[in-house]
């Protein structure tokens, strides 16, 4: 993945995130066996903690299930509050790095 987001409601296969260069992927992990199975050479694992963020990947579950009828997504949907710190972010290093050095130069440049 070199960019753009993606959510993964279901198991993952083992070396999720090789290669990775941008983009966030948002892994649902009920079990909390996702780190085991995740390259960690490129990526940082983290949660989903703004409400902002929380949302955008609402909306993408909810696109899934108006377009598919999914089963999961629409429980994962109907118990949200506890749905969502099930989540884990992966976000790749030199992605989140870029990022910030835009933020810094945009927040230096209205100054």
């Amino acid at each position: 993945m070199t960019g753009g987001r993606v959510v993964c409601l279901g198991e993952t296969g083992r070396n999720f995130a090789a290669g990775m260069s941008g983009g966030i992927a948002y892994v649902y992990d009920p079990e909390g066996n996702f780190p085991a199975r995740c390259n960690m050479g490129l990526v940082a694992l983290e949660t989903i903690d703004t409400e902002e963020e929380k949302e955008e990947v609402y909306n993408y579950i909810k696109e899934h299930v108006d377009f598919t009828n999914s089963s999961v997504g629409k429980a994962m949907l109907d118990n949200w509050d506890e749905g969502v710190r099930k989540f884990v972010k992966v976000f790749p290093l030199d992605y989140k790095r870029v990022l910030m050095e835009r933020a810094k130069a945009l927040e230096e440049e209205a100054a």
